[in-house]
């Protein structure tokens, strides 16, 4: 390495947490390095402990605020200049300086009272590192306003994330989603959604499970049930209150999951559909078959998932009896035109950023017109048009879906949507098309929280 030259003081970079530039006192008398951090906490397995803390770069301003994490390397006692022993998580990261990067040891501790967000201590200091302690910052300027740039979110290395899987169920998509995040270094923690409750108040809202407050999660991927809807998005309520970045949020959910809501948002938003009919009177059985159209028509309950609930009447009389028997239950649902030139098939669009990262044709088993794979349906690779490959999109866009398995119709008048899907499953599509489309919701999840200036409200 080539000798450099330090003053007292010098502008330094910490490239694998997210801090691109941080004034550091130079202080030979101290043999560790320190770095301000605040919201320390450890998450991840035992046998391979990570440390996440928050740090505020610029000294006297808590309105630019860096999320980092890094795996622990030891923990140890660590004597201040003015005597006071503290025990700090010590984590080993590269410092970059003067067009050259080592590793250091770092410890974690407040230094809120200092100037210096951080101090470099003998062991960081190499051989090559002569010190003028009459001088400051010799190497190169650097500036705040690095954490203001756009090119800030482009650059920021990935780190290690906590999240958290809203799941009930321990099927494949659940299992993929640990599977794959750990693969990447993250720690997945999945969590009953209906073992969750928490503490609603303005100052600080929380979510409680097993009797504990959850940790900060990085960020929330649910996938909730539509049998428990209702609760599941008001703990995804209670996340977005506190912050979190949840993959698909509570409004969306609960429209898409709602039929006759989402069929008006669709429609809202000029996208294609089935024509479809929704009374409450049974005076006006004749009048809504009377808008769908002539039979065959479709008729399904509002919040039906999997096929369930929806059925197919092939005469004018027998959805006349099929309507009667539903409103008999007191059940809410609506009327569809039924498209018999998608003989029994569709397309699943899966939706992941604002892009179809994937599609397949789903045909349905023999004699049945759903094309579900849970009723036997079976799935293929599919190439799709131009514009089902907009209208998807622009479908899961109208949820504000991070994630979305989108079902269209092939019609005469072109693609049709029959259904968001705020929950699709994974094995299906995987299957099928051969594609790792976890993997691609994780890359839209590290995009997301990547280390970043937060400002932050005064």
């Amino acid at each position: 390495m080539d000798t450099l030259n330090f003053g007292w003081e010098e502008w330094v970079a910490l490239p694998d947490l997210g801090l691109p530039a941080l004034k550091a006192k130079i202080d030979t008398g101290a043999r560790t390095s320190a770095l301000h951090a605040n919201n320390i906490e450890v998450f991840g397995p035992a046998s391979k402990p990570k440390v996440r803390f928050n740090v505020f770069p610029v000294a006297g301003m808590d309105t630019v605020d860096i999320t980092c994490s890094a795996p622990i390397k030891d923990r140890r006692e660590v004597t201040s200049s003015n005597g006071e022993t503290e025990l700090r998580y010590v984590i080993e990261t590269p410092l970059a300086v003067g067009g050259q990067v080592w590793p250091i040891e770092v410890t974690l501790t407040d230094r809120s009272s200092m100037s210096a967000r951080m101090l470099l201590g003998r062991q960081a200091l190499q051989d090559h590192i002569t010190i003028t302690a009459s001088e400051k910052r010799l190497q190169t300027e650097l500036g705040y306003d690095v954490y203001h740039s756009p090119a800030m979110r482009k650059t920021a290395p990935k780190r290690s994330l906590r999240i958290a899987v809203l799941s009930r169920e321990d099927n494949y998509s659940t299992r993929r989603l640990v599977e794959v995040g750990e693969a990447r270094g993250h720690t997945v923690e999945v969590i009953n959604t209906t073992r969750c409750y928490m503490a609603i108040n303005a100052m600080a809202p929380e979510v409680h499970y097993d009797g504990k407050r959850l940790p900060r999660y990085d960020a929330v991927i649910p996938r909730i049930g539509a049998s428990v809807t209702a609760y599941g998005t008001a703990v995804i309520r209670q996340f977005e209150t506190t912050g979190t970045y949840c993959v698909n949020g509570s409004a969306g959910i609960t429209a898409s999951r709602d039929k006759l809501h989402a069929h008006q948002i669709l429609a809202g938003k000029k996208i294609g559909m089935p024509t479809t009919a929704f009374a409450a009177s049974p005076h006006d059985t004749a009048n809504i078959l009377g808008l769908v159209g002539s039979a065959p028509v479709i008729v399904k309950l509002l919040e039906s998932t999997q096929g369930k609930g929806v059925v197919l009447a092939e005469t004018k009389k027998a959805a006349e009896s099929v309507i009667d028997a539903f409103r008999g239950l007191r059940a809410n649902f609506l009327v569809q035109d039924f498209v018999k030139e998608a003989a029994g098939e569709d397309i699943r669009c899966l939706v992941v950023d604002g892009k179809v990262v994937a599609s397949m044709k789903r045909t349905g088993a023999e004699g049945d017109f759903r094309s579900n794979l849970h009723r036997g349906g079976s799935a293929k690779s599919v190439r799709i048009t131009k514009a089902e490959r907009e209208t998807a999109v622009r479908a899961a866009r109208a949820f504000g879906l991070g994630t979305s398995g989108v079902d269209l119709l092939r019609s005469e008048a072109g693609p049709k949507v029959l259904e968001v899907n705020s929950s699709p499953g994974f094995e299906g599509i995987e299957k099928a098309t051969g594609k790792d489309i976890v993997g691609l919701v994780y890359d839209m999840v590290e995009a997301r929280v990547r280390p970043q200036a937060v400002r932050r409200r005064k």
